[in-house]
Order: C-alpha cells, then sequence, then structure tokens
C-alpha cells in the first residue's frame, strides 16, 4: 500500500532548485521550478556514476519538458517521468509529489 511522506515544508525549497529527501532507503530528489507549488520528484542517484548528486542539477525546458542536468556530465532527466534525454535504458525512477497544506509531500 503506497501512502504519501511528508519531506518539507514548500517554503523550504527555493524556486528553480531541489533538495534530497530520504525515504525508506531511497534518495529522492524533489524540485520546485517555479515559485507556484508544482513540485516533481526522482531518484538522486546519478546512474551514469552511482553518486548522488541529482538534486543539485540545474533544472531546464527542453521542447516543453522539464528537465534536470546532472551536474556530473550534464546527462539530462525528465523530471516527469525520469527518463534519461541521452540513453533511455539509464533513466530513473520517478515518484509522484504534491504539495498539501504548504508541505511538500512524496508518495511511496
Amino acid at each position: 500500500m503506497s501512502q504519501w511522506i511528508t519531506v518539507c515544508h514548500i517554503d523550504d525549497i527555493v524556486p528553480a532548485t531541489g533538495v534530497c529527501a530520504l525515504i525508506d532507503e531511497h534518495q529522492v530528489a524533489v524540485f520546485r521550478p517555479w515559485h507556484d507549488q508544482r513540485v516533481y520528484a526522482i531518484s538522486n542517484i546519478d546512474p551514469f556514476f552511482d553518486a548522488s548528486v541529482l538534486s543539485r542539477g540545474l533544472i531546464a525546458e527542453h521542447q516543453g519538458e522539464l528537465w534536470v542536468a546532472s551536474p556530473l556530465k550534464k546527462q539530462r532527466f525528465r523530471l516527469r517521468d525520469g527518463v534519461c534525454m541521452e540513453d533511455e535504458s539509464r533513466s530513473v525512477a520517478h515518484f509522484a509529489a504534491r504539495v498539501q497544506d504548504g508541505q511538500v509531500q512524496v508518495r511511496r
């Protein structure tokens, strides 16, 4: 059974950045691209280097989609589903995310 886990307050995420949250044993990168309450969550682990860095990546828009570029070699991962633009076989897990009463929540 899935449940929503509160990870932080929406104001804890500066717009156009991400944060990392530990949910069970998974590092989850949570992104807030704009000043509104839209949030996205994907795995924080860069599958090319097995490094916990995606939450520190640069958010970019390409062809109407939001992506985060890994700070290591700049591979891009789509925020809505974790697909890797450069190599779909290296895509990352994505998680449902929402803001409820000012609290950012991720479904596990």
